[in-house]
């Protein structure tokens, strides 16, 4: 209850005398205190109050002359120093490219290309999938009908400028015949160099299908 309520109540039943009202003053005045005291907001962040009778306790343990000592002898210099020591002795784990290359993942997803079958055959059948299903429209197909039915493509277009990497066309492809390769090198000077048809493509396919079979001989379990 408030000071002034408490008072009015006081007044109104009478029981308010003389000698009454100064314990009712002293206490109030210590409840305003302590409740200033915890209405107070700090400013900027919250500083351990550092005793000045102990000194060494700013330097969290360390005493005065160690810190003064590793000030005048610059100790952390020298501690530096001999880290790099070290390491100019130990192995580098610098892989000097390109003669040295890091591991890839089976699934890792590069350069596209075209597979064929062991007989030389090419293996996509013209069914368009990968190109209905590629998110950034960069695969062109036509196709046609052979003489014993089959249809294959005449013309396999990739924009590699358009593609985003993504492996939509492989997974979609029910004959694995269009696969990203794990070849990442393959930087041209000129935007018409990276507009592969379907020769550069089956060319891919050609130099890198050991490697191909092998990647997805090992993705094969969770696929």
């Amino acid at each position: 209850m408030s000071l002034p309520r408490l008072v009015a109540t006081s007044l109104s039943k009478g029981t308010l005398r003389t000698g009454s009202l100064r314990p009712v003053l002293a206490s109030a005045a210590t409840f305003s205190t302590s409740t200033a005291r915890s209405a107070e907001v700090p400013h900027g962040p919250q500083v351990p109050h550092l005793r000045t009778d102990k000194p060494e306790e700013i330097y969290k343990g360390v005493s005065l002359v160690e810190h003064s000592a590793q000030a005048l002898l610059i100790t952390e210099l020298f501690k530096g120093a001999w880290v790099t020591l070290e390491h100019f002795f130990r192995p580098s784990f610098t892989l000097h490219y390109p003669a040295e290359k890091g591991p890839l993942s089976p699934r890792f997803r590069g350069e596209h290309a075209l597979r064929r079958y062991p007989s030389g055959e090419e293996r996509c059948i013209a069914c368009k999938l990968c190109e209905a299903i590629c998110p950034a429209q960069a695969i062109t197909i036509e196709s046609e009908s052979r003489d014993d039915g089959s249809r294959r493509t005449t013309r396999y277009d990739i924009d590699m400028t358009k593609c985003i990497y993504c492996g939509f066309c492989q997974e979609a492809c029910p004959v694995d015949a269009i696969v990203e390769t794990s070849n990442y090198e393959y930087s041209t000077e000129t935007h018409e160099e990276l507009l592969y048809n379907k020769e550069k493509l089956l060319s891919n396919g050609d130099k890198w299908e050991t490697e191909i079979a092998a990647n997805l001989e090992a993705d094969h379990p969770y696929r």
